[in-house]
């Protein structure tokens, strides 16, 4: 079993920054892609960035130059810092563990006022 706590979402002016952080309850990162994902109201949750076990990321279209996914292998603790934040960012943010079986986190509310 894993536990997924995020942290770090709030409100933020548009043009403004947040880092989120996914702290796992134990070192899971060898053998887990880790990755970020958003949703609002009546529409699916959505891949925003992904960090594989070899160190590898991808991200979305719609955050490719603004976000970076990072990962504290002594921390157990994932990263998503976000620059240029748009209204359009605003969504729940998860924080997800992928791998042998597939763990989420709580959510965190990122709102992005215009």
């Amino acid at each position: 079993q894993v536990q997924l706590v995020e942290s770090g979402g709030g409100l933020v002016q548009a043009g403004g920054s947040l880092r989120l952080s996914c702290a796992a309850s134990r070192s899971i990162f060898t053998n887990y892609a880790m990755g970020w994902y958003r949703q609002t109201p009546g529409k699916q949750r959505e891949l925003v960035a992904r960090i594989l076990s070899s160190g590898s990321t991808n991200y979305a279209d719609s955050v490719k130059g603004r976000f970076t996914i990072s990962r504290d292998n002594a921390k157990n603790t994932v990263y998503l810092q976000m620059n240029s934040l748009k209204p359009e960012d605003t969504a729940v943010y998860y924080c997800k563990a992928q791998g042998a079986y597939d763990y989420w986190g709580q959510g965190t509310q990122v709102t992005v006022s215009s």
